[in-house]
């Protein structure tokens, strides 16, 4: 196969999973909005707060049962030798990490001053067990781009979990209803991994491997742990300083700003590592698709802002009206999350994972400061901004200094986001008028919203185009320096043997 072929095969498969990323997203976040809206009529806020200081402990500890293996199968050239090692490593880190939570539930409840979170934490401690044997299902359907059959793992997830939790909360179970709908969906998303990566679990430990396993996936998982921590600190600063019942409004904000933030990292995390991995990269592959995610990102998380007051009014009801404010801030930061996850991607194909760690502890001990401390002095609001403030004034130097390290041209970048940039003001100003002058909610929404969409498709739709082209181009020229030059084929034989052999 020619190397341009290769390339094709590569980008096309690349666009494929992207595109069945995306509908994944958009679907499955639409279901969660509307099951969000019929458990906060269900529950009161000081429950949502609860149930959140437990879910907080699991999605920290659920990255260290991956340990960055993962990242490591997706990018190897011969992952067929290391996923025996993987999976042990990974069940070993899952088995460890659910008994240590379990046994340990009571007292991190009641150190983030929420003693009844305690069996909610126990029950979700299982998916700890969940997450670390399916590493190798899940980075072979990665690697291969099978978006679409992880949209069906996603799909039957979200049946599951919102069969499950509507009819136990509707029985009384209130935030153990949630639990138990959480553990009884990642154990059939766990199953259909399996059938659909066509893999049969297989355990062994290969010495030649495991120090370079680990020392690639450590720092991942140092990082993703991290990461984990940065989104899930402030609430437990506010579990401790201001309450369940003013995290719970704080939650239900912070579900919101992260529409646009996870429907657009999802996409970003799905194809960044495998494409830039197996593409050879590239500064103007990277700076171009930073560039139209950023186009994305931007007008959503500030439009949304723009208008929290209408939506939650509409979606929620007035009783969570003291969120609001914080829309205003968490927008913003939702859009700069999406680009810092776009670079980690990045920085994990060149190899350099411990940059990102550092940056990732960088943030941790920045934030907790400014976290406390605006807290304190301005509430849920507060610790809105000072996400915002940790994020431009810390994060996204340091993220441009390791990028440009790693060979990105930093004006090249800039000179492709300014367009979106400046266009997502006017939107911005429509929304805001639309709220101040209209008084119905639902009015004030849906034109300030419609008003948003119209101007700023208007301003970016052509430069739109012309980015998504040289993203073609750039990938043509880019790609294939190591594995992609004739290997495109050989790629697609070794992964129908490794499914034949049970791999």
């Amino acid at each position: 196969m020619t190397e341009e072929a290769g390339t094709t095969s590569l980008l096309s498969r690349a666009a494929h999973g992207a595109a069945w990323s995306g509908v994944s997203t958009v679907v499955l976040r639409l279901g969660g909005l509307v099951v969000g809206i019929v458990l906060a009529r269900l529950l009161a806020p000081e429950q949502f707060g609860v149930y959140a200081v437990a879910l907080t402990v699991q999605g920290i500890l659920i990255t260290v049962a991956d340990l960055g293996l993962s990242a490591d199968l997706i990018r190897s050239d011969d992952p067929d030798r290391i996923a025996p090692t993987v999976a042990t490593l990974g069940l070993t880190a899952g088995t460890v990490t659910m008994l240590a939570t379990a046994a340990s539930s009571v007292g991190l409840a009641t150190l983030l001053d929420s003693p009844q979170a305690a069996p909610a934490i126990g029950v979700l401690s299982i998916t700890l067990l969940l997450a670390g044997g399916t590493v190798v299902p899940y980075a072979m359907l990665q690697r291969r781009f099978q978006q679409r059959e992880l949209f069906f793992v996603g799909v039957a997830d979200f049946v599951v979990s919102t069969t499950v939790t509507l009819l136990l909360v509707a029985l009384g179970f209130g935030v153990m209803g949630l639990a138990i709908g959480r553990v009884a969906a990642q154990l059939v998303a766990s199953t259909m991994q399996f059938l659909f990566a066509r893999v049969k679990p297989r355990f062994s430990i290969d010495r030649t491997v495991v120090k370079g396993v680990l020392a690639f996936g450590l720092p991942i998982a140092a990082a993703n742990l991290l990461s984990w921590a940065l989104l899930n600190v402030d609430n437990i600063v506010l579990a401790r300083v201001a309450g369940a019942t003013a995290l719970g409004y704080y939650v239900l904000a912070f579900n919101i700003s992260s529409w646009p933030m996870n429907a657009l990292s999802q996409v970003v995390r799905s194809i960044a590592l495998p494409f830039f991995s197996r593409s050879g990269g590239g500064s103007r592959a990277f700076a171009t698709v930073t560039a139209v995610a950023w186009a994305g990102a931007l007008p959503a998380g500030t439009v949304l802002a723009a208008l929290s007051f209408p939506l939650i009014d509409v979606l929620y009801g007035a009783r969570w009206l003291p969120g609001a404010p914080v829309l205003a801030a968490l927008g913003l930061y939702g859009s700069l999350r999406v680009a810092f996850d776009i670079s980690a991607g990045y920085l994990y194909s060149q190899g350099r994972s411990r940059p990102v760690l550092w940056i990732q502890i960088i943030w941790l001990v920045a934030l907790v400061g400014a976290m406390i401390a605006a807290t304190e002095a301005y509430g849920i609001a507060g610790a809105g901004w000072a996400h915002v403030l940790v994020a431009a004034l810390v994060i996204l130097p340091a993220y441009l200094i390791a990028l440009k390290l790693s060979g990105v041209r930093i004006g090249e970048l800039f000179r492709m986001a300014w367009l979106p940039t400046v266009a997502t003001v006017p939107a911005v100003a429509a929304a805001v008028a639309a709220t101040l002058l209209i008084g119905n909610p639902v009015l004030a929404l849906l034109a300030g919203g419609g008003a948003a969409l119209v101007i700023y498709a208007a301003l970016v739709w052509p430069w739109l185009r012309k980015q998504i082209r040289l993203l073609r181009a750039s990938a043509g020229t880019a790609a294939n320096t190591s594995d992609d030059a004739g290997s495109a084929t050989t790629e697609a034989g070794t992964e129908s043997a490794a499914a034949e052999s049970g791999v």
